[in-house]
């Protein structure tokens, strides 16, 4: 009975070794990647123009609402009540559509940056999905997860192979400095 248990241990041992042997690992930084991308760049630009647009809206809103403000601190003591209370509750009306204006933009920003990023994200996924089938990695681990423990020597950096596959120029790097939010 000794020797069956040390046999089989002996087979599982050898068969993890063996399947280990064949496991193929990658690794890249997809967000290196995806910086690296010009349809990235477009998408960026679109963002920050809309965030200028949604930006130049607010600051007339709020031009308006400070120019009805000063009218009303300097003639709010010489008004009829009914006046009064006429003024106070358009203030009032016009500070609400300033704080949903700006929830609103915010939104807004959000899902213009989810619907301009997607492709992007997808090509670069799909790149790196055919990279993989091509080179018949096991697995390709992405180094801007931050769930990478242990990067050894075997495994292989598929960021040029992903530049090439993308059309990007090989000595093209990554932007010292990039915006995807919106400006406030």
């Amino acid at each position: 009975m000794k020797k069956v248990t040390k046999i089989l241990a002996l087979v599982m041992v050898l068969f993890a070794t063996q399947s280990f042997a064949q496991t193929k690992l990658g690794h890249i930084n997809m967000q290196e990647l995806i910086n690296l991308m010009p349809e990235r760049d477009s998408a960026v630009l679109k963002l920050e123009n809309y965030a200028k647009e949604l930006e130049e809206t607010m600051q007339g809103m709020q031009q308006e609402f400070n120019t009805k403000l000063q009218t009303y601190q300097q003639k709010n003591a010489t008004w009829t009540a009914s006046i009064l209370e006429a003024k106070t509750k358009e203030l009032e009306e016009m500070q609400q559509r300033l704080q949903m204006f700006n929830q609103n933009a915010q939104q807004e920003m959000q899902q213009l940056q989810q619907t301009l990023f997607a492709p992007v994200y997808e090509k670069a996924s799909k790149a790196i999905e055919k990279i993989g089938a091509n080179g018949s990695f096991t697995y390709i681990i992405d180094l801007s997860a931050g769930a990478l423990i242990y990067k050894g020597a075997s495994s292989i950096d598929l960021l040029p192979e992903a530049k090439k596959e993308l059309g990007i120029p090989a000595d093209k790097t990554q932007p010292t400095q990039f915006n995807t939010q919106p400006a406030e």
